[in-house]
């Protein structure tokens, strides 16, 4: 069974760091693209950030600059470096494959307040 476990979210202020990571269960992990995802409060899902199995990224222009995605395919993990935080970015993260979703995670809240 698929297992995706998000963490290192947090209360952080505008303009400071935090370093998201996803733990993934499944031989599926190193063969996918994956995604770091989104949900603000009342909006719908968006990928934010992928990597392909061979390490091209892709980003959303809100966050191009910002933040930077990464893998280890032996340790089955996908992390998130995001940089600069605003507002805006405030949402709960998630992981998942690109395209072929699997089963979600409970994602990981990062709230950026003053």
């Amino acid at each position: 069974q698929v297992q995706l476990v998000e963490s290192g979210g947090g209360l952080v202020q505008p303009g400071e760091s935090l370093r998201l990571s996803c733990a993934a269960s499944g031989s599926f992990f190193s063969i996918s693209t994956m995604g770091w995802y989104r949900r603000a409060p009342g909006k719908q899902r968006e990928l934010v950030a992928s990597i392909t199995s061979g390490g091209s990224t892709n980003y959303a222009d809100s966050v191009k600059g910002r933040f930077t995605i990464s893998r280890v395919n032996g340790k089955r993990t996908l992390y998130l470096q995001m940089n600069s935080l605003k507002s805006e970015d405030t949402a709960v993260y998630y992981c998942n494959s690109v395209g072929l979703l699997r089963s979600w995670g409970q994602g990981t809240q990062v709230t950026v307040s003053s």
